[in-house]
């Protein structure tokens, strides 16, 4: 008698529970490929670990991680007990077929002959090497870089996109060696445009030898992205990082049988001490020689490997007529990647005798479409090599640290709580004693350079015009800047500890449900996070997101989060007008425009963003200890950044600025800046500001100067009002006469959610790839803006 098993899914689990995962749903494309890229296979373990504070998404634990993804994910996960996979109703051959494998050799030879000859395994001794970082998110690729390179780097962008591009220089004995960071990936599928940049390099670029960055503590995860750089099939070692942690943990690694299993040479590191670096640099060396690396002939079960060959047959010229490898290309076709069989141009009657190969194969088990299967077999192997090679220690049952870290991080009643006291305790060192104490010293260190030199020019007879463009203009411009650099260094310091210590991930966990409620991911939260720094890369930073209509909505609501540009004109007003108050000042207006996105959020939703949610799969790194080079050197690159515009853009503005202020279009120089070309220009569109309170051509050409970088309003307020960069409180706002508290506010908010400065803004026309949205974006800001600075004041004027 049959009988019928009930199924459920993994959204039915409750926490503490487990199951085996029988078949993953239909989700779109991306989706499903995501969540099987990240090992939700048939015949996985999965365990529910908990669900977020507001009811959604899940945490559950799977091949020795944590991920987070939405109830309506986990409803498309079916839990059961798989069945074998099956070909033509009977269960696949252990042994290859004979005439299957002469062929499948044949092949291989074919291409050793044919195709082997393009890369000269020795030229590289008489040029610059060149080596290509590769690894998952939160396996230590950035610490390994840092560590190669030091100070030796390059930042920018991959062309075409704003994927950020690093490069630097290692040196291997008396030679050097350019190391490329490629963005952190968890597979080679097209899902998103950081795994698109990272093989296109690879396959394109061909650099000399290819550094697989793989987390020790998570070698079953982790491996997956090594498969799939085995498939391209160049030269290639592994670098087993955070062996320190898995000799804590009391587990075991076999690193000579993990390198004999995946037939390439596998290097023990530890990163942030730089154990095994020398090491790992002479083996890359050696793989240079060879040339290409074959992947492992048990990499796919047998059926596979057969569908694979014959696919290759079909696809082989077509291939490296569009400069693919056809080993990597067949592979990636059977996968369904869109934007390989593009390339290929295969003609019709091809295409049709593929697609007869991919339905045999689809139809060869229950397991689910290709993609999954292709999945399954990878990981088949790669649970293979695991048990080969790793022996689990500790307790089975034992909380790891992550573990008991998050029992409080994330709890149901805690987590919200403890969020907002970081921020707050973010703010206040910052804007507190501490910073301010820093900015000072900053402050009258510049000021004593203006007047020991303002005294030396007048007494060797320089021009009163010359002294005062170097002292008024360009020391005051630059330097009241400069004065703010400790307190954005700062910043910079807490966003980086944030993000190396996994924290930024359980944000995202907690805040996911909230930020859907107007249309949002909780990924979207990351790039918000950071907008907190620089609007510049939390912008780029949307690129991780795989949805237009998250990445264009999260883009829009960026410059509403208060970036680290802004905190000069914060500092300066909220001393000014608002004295020991001046923190909970600060945190209100970043609580300001917080709200501001918020409800723009919901009426996106609403309107132009109307639809589904966009989707949330997000792996929960385990909790690490920022290493303090690491966040010196983000820091630094953050400062090193900001000073560069100081000396250049802000150094042109102030040059202009006091131009303008000193002299009239009859080009005679003034006492009164209010006669000035800036004055009456001010004097124009002051009108416009008079309803919110701040209507004075000063405050009106210091919001001008603000679109080319906000940190230029606190020179020309100082320029324009005559105060120096360390006066008292009050002697600031006895000079910004016809300033009120109230009006002071209500510029400061005017300022927090008016248009970025011009590098934001030019970002964001490249992110957003259409004049039209992004045109939209800076007459939302402007409006908003507008309305809510209007709204303070006037509502403020019945109360104060």
């Amino acid at each position: 008698m049959e009988t019928t098993v009930q199924r459920k899914t993994l959204n039915d689990l409750a926490p503490g529970q487990s199951g085996t995962i029988l078949s993953v749903g239909n989700q779109s494309g991306a989706v499903k490929r995501r969540l099987v890229d990240m090992g939700l296979t048939p015949g996985t373990q999965v365990k529910v670990n908990k669900i977020a504070p507001l009811g959604d998404p899940l945490e559950v634990s799977l091949r020795g991680y944590e991920l987070s993804l939405r109830r309506a994910d986990a409803e498309q996960i079916v839990i059961g007990q798989p069945r074998l996979r099956r070909a033509g109703g009977t269960t696949l051959q252990t042994g290859p077929d004979p005439e299957a494998a002469r062929r499948q050799l044949r092949d291989h030879e074919h291409e050793l002959e044919a195709h082997g000859g393009r890369y000269d395994a020795a030229a590289h001794d008489s040029r610059s090497m060149r080596v290509a970082l590769a690894g998952n998110p939160n396996c230590g690729k950035t610490t390994l870089f840092n560590a190669l390179t030091g100070s030796n780097q390059y930042v920018g962008n991959w062309p075409g996109v704003t994927v950020e591009k690093k490069e630097g220089t290692a040196r291997l004995g008396d030679k050097s060696m350019t190391v490329v960071d490629l963005p952190g990936i968890y597979s080679l599928s097209p899902y998103s445009m950081e795994e698109i940049v990272a093989r296109d390099f690879i396959i394109g670029e061909a650099p000399d030898c290819i550094i697989d960055i793989v987390d020790a503590t998570n070698l079953e995860r982790n491996l997956y992205l090594t498969v799939q750089l085995l498939e391209l099939e160049r030269p290639m070692v592994v670098a087993l990082n955070f062996m320190d942690e898995v000799a804590k943990r009391g587990d075991q690694i076999d690193v000579a049988r993990l390198s004999k299993e995946l037939g390439i040479p596998v290097v023990p590191i530890t990163a942030r001490t730089g154990e095994g670096l020398d090491t790992l640099l002479h083996t890359a060396h050696r793989q240079m020689h060879l040339g290409f690396t074959i992947e492992p002939d048990d990499l796919y079960d047998s059926f596979t490997h057969d569908i694979h060959h014959r696919m290759g047959e079909l696809i082989h010229d077509y291939a490296y007529a569009a400069g693919l490898p056809a080993h990597w290309a067949a592979i990636k076709l059977l996968e369904g990647d869109d934007i390989v069989a593009k390339a290929l141009k295969l003609p019709a009657r091809v295409s049709g005798l593929l697609d007869a190969v991919v339905a045999e194969y689809e139809g060869s088990s229950d397991l689910g479409d290709r993609e999954t299967l292709i999945a399954d077999s990878r990981y088949q192997y790669i649970e293979k090599v695991v048990a080969a090679s790793v022996v689990k220690g500790g307790r089975p049952g034992e909380l790891t640290f992550s573990e008991k870290v998050d029992k409080v991080v994330t709890h149901r009643l805690f987590a919200i709580p403890l969020f907002l006291l970081t921020m707050l305790l973010m703010f206040v060192v910052t804007f507190g004693p501490f910073g301010s104490w820093l900015s000072n010293g900053v402050g009258a260190a510049v000021d004593s350079l203006s007047g020991w030199l303002s005294g030396a020019l007048s007494g060797a007879g320089v021009s009163p015009v010359l002294v005062s463009l170097v002292c008024d203009g360009i020391i005051a411009g630059v330097g009241g800047v400069l004065t703010f650099l400790p307190q954005i260094a700062l910043l910079f310091f807490f966003l980086s500890f944030l993000e190396d210590s996994g924290y930024m991930s359980r944000a995202a966990f907690i805040m996911d449900r909230l930020l859907r409620r107007f249309g949002l991911s909780g990924k979207a939260f990351i790039p918000m996070l950071m907008g907190f720094g620089c609007s510049v890369p939390a912008i780029m930073g949307a690129r991780t997101m795989e949805n237009e209509k998250d990445r264009r909505m999260t883009i829009l609501l960026v410059p509403f989060m208060s970036c680290s540009a802004k905190l000069p004109v914060y500092g300066l007003l909220s001393a000014a007008f608002f004295g020991p108050y001046a923190g909970l000042v600060v945190f209100g207006l970043y609580l300001i425009g917080m709200a501001a996105g918020i409800l723009s959020g919901l009426f996106f939703k609403k309107t132009l963003f109307a639809g589904e949610p966009a989707p949330f799969v997000l792996e929960l790194p385990p909790y690490r200890l920022p290493s303090l080079s690491n966040m010196l050197t983000h820091v630094w690159q953050k400062v090193r950044g900001f000073l560069i515009k100081a000396g250049t853009l802000i150094l042109l503005m102030s040059m202009v600025l006091w131009l303008l202020q000193s002299f009239d279009f009859s080009l005679r120089m003034v006492e009164d800046a209010g006669q000035s070309m800036l004055g009456t220009l001010g004097s124009l569109i002051a009108p416009i500001f008079a309803p919110c309170g701040f209507g004075h051509w000063q405050a009106a050409v210091a919001l001008l100067t603000g679109l080319v970088a906000k940190e230029m309003v606190v020179s020309s307020l100082s320029m324009f009002y005559g105060f120096s960069l360390t006066a008292s409180s009050g002697a600031v706002a006895a000079a910004m006469a016809g300033f009120t508290p109230l009006s002071a506010f209500s510029m400061l908010v005017f300022i927090l959610l008016y248009v970025p400065c011009v590098a934001a803004v030019s970002t964001l026309f490249k992110e957003m790839n259409s004049p039209k949205w992004a045109w939209f974006s800076i007459a939302w800001q402007i409006g908003c803006a507008y309305v809510v600075s209007l709204v303070v004041y006037q509502v403020g004027n019945l109360f104060f």
